[in-house]
């Protein structure tokens, strides 16, 4: 048996084991969909969930470690049970002007709109 924190760093889903441990306080870590504290047991055959903004990853635990371990060996302690991404997760990043440029004018804005295809008609709000 291993703490739940102390796997979550072994596998590598966690830079590092106080990451890990705020996760599981913070409430965005579940084992088999119940809240926990990072001292829990984790066993083969238990559910992790992690939550992210906007999704959250499952994962299956195969094996307990103690010890971080290379990433090809970490892969083997858990199968990946994450639904896919959700589609707009996938999109690029957003297009961010620079500090202190100021609003767009009217020519940056059409340009804008011509770059991610939206109708020029439809994307002003109604006044």
């Amino acid at each position: 048996m291993t703490r739940l924190d102390v796997w979550l760093w072994s596998v590598r889903l966690y830079k590092t084991r106080s990451a890990a441990n705020k996760a599981v306080d913070g409430g965005h870590v579940r084992l088999n969909d119940a809240p926990v504290k990072p001292a829990h047991s984790v066993v083969p055959g238990d559910v992790v969930t992690v939550r992210e903004p906007g999704w959250e990853r499952r994962y299956e635990v195969t094996q307990t470690i103690q010890k971080r371990v290379g990433a090809p060996v970490a892969r083997t302690c858990y199968i990946d049970r994450t639904p896919a991404k959700p589609e707009y997760l996938l999109a690029g990043p957003v297009a961010r002007r620079d500090r202190g440029a100021g609003r767009p004018t009217k020519k940056d804005r059409r340009e804008i709109e011509r770059l991610i295809g939206a109708d020029p008609a439809t994307s002003r709000r109604a006044r």
